[in-house]
């Protein structure tokens, strides 16, 4: 199976890329399953019910979430009603799920979505959550996992690839809206620390830079915003499962004024 993965979709220049350039990607990749962040796509906080059926209707399977799960009101019917995760390591009794099982290409995948510790809400153990997680899929004959780890510090990110690779499909972070570069396939495993944002990229992670400026200027907060024209970007990253094991990798950063890059995963 291929599958796709997008990171933090950050307001409506995000939605934007994803509706100009999703379909076409699936088509041109041969793309069987679309996984994507959603905790971001709703002017930068949250998602809304008309943001959750626009990146539906663009041809996203599944998305995933983070510590921005809860910021719109319209998040608790979704967990009911449209393919939503939020991460699986809040406490018992928080509404949603954080790991589901889909059939794709004759074949299960199970999607799993942690959140991180350092600078993050409070949450159950990630790293125990992870492997009692992937231990019950295992018990359940399903070898095809990829993980969305919401976290800030890579090194949290890292530790968690060597804690399970060989044991899931891919690893890939999001949170920081700044992709990194390690793309790799070790022990079987697919892995990046941070898979970047999609949306503006010529300012401060997405958003209008007068509010983080004088932020770290004067120490004063204010509401970011998210700025009403900006350059674009879609960083996307696809992965090729056989039986549980990642063979292939390839990141595409399109670019709002036509580029492509693309960088293809390192194998040790």
């Amino acid at each position: 199976m291929r599958i796709a993965f997008i990171g933090d979709i950050v307001g409506a220049p995000g939605r934007k890329m994803i509706e100009e350039h999703l379909k076409k990607i699936r088509a041109e990749y041969g793309v069987d399953f679309v996984i994507a962040n959603y905790e971001n796509a709703s002017h930068g906080f949250g998602l809304t019910l008309k943001n959750a059926n626009e990146l539906v209707a663009c041809g996203i399977d599944v998305m995933s979430g983070g510590n921005h799960t809860w910021d719109k009101k319209d998040i608790l019917p979704l967990f009911e009603t449209h393919e939503l995760l939020r991460p699986h390591n809040y406490p018992q009794g928080v509404p949603g799920t954080g790991c589901k099982v889909y059939e794709v290409a004759g074949e299960k995948l199970a999607v799993l979505n942690l959140m991180g510790h350092y600078s993050m809400p409070f949450t159950d153990n990630a790293f125990r959550c992870a492997t009692e997680s992937v231990e019950a899929l295992h018990e359940q004959g399903i070898k095809n996992i990829f993980i969305d780890f919401h976290a800030e510090a890579t090194s949290e990110k890292r530790a968690l690839m060597m804690l399970l690779q060989g044991k899931v499909s891919a690893i890939v972070g999001t949170h920081t809206h700044v992709g990194t570069d390690d793309l790799q396939i070790a022990s079987s495993t697919g892995y990046l620390s941070d898979i970047g944002l999609s949306g503006c990229r010529d300012n401060v992670i997405g958003m209008d830079e007068k509010v983080p400026l004088k932020q770290f200027l004067t120490g004063m907060k204010g509401h970011f915003e998210i700025p009403k024209k900006c350059k674009k970007i879609l960083q996307i990253v696809l992965f090729d499962f056989e039986e549980g094991a990642c063979t292939f990798g390839l990141k595409l950063k399109v670019f709002d004024d036509g580029r492509v890059i693309k960088t293809e995963a390192w194998k040790d």
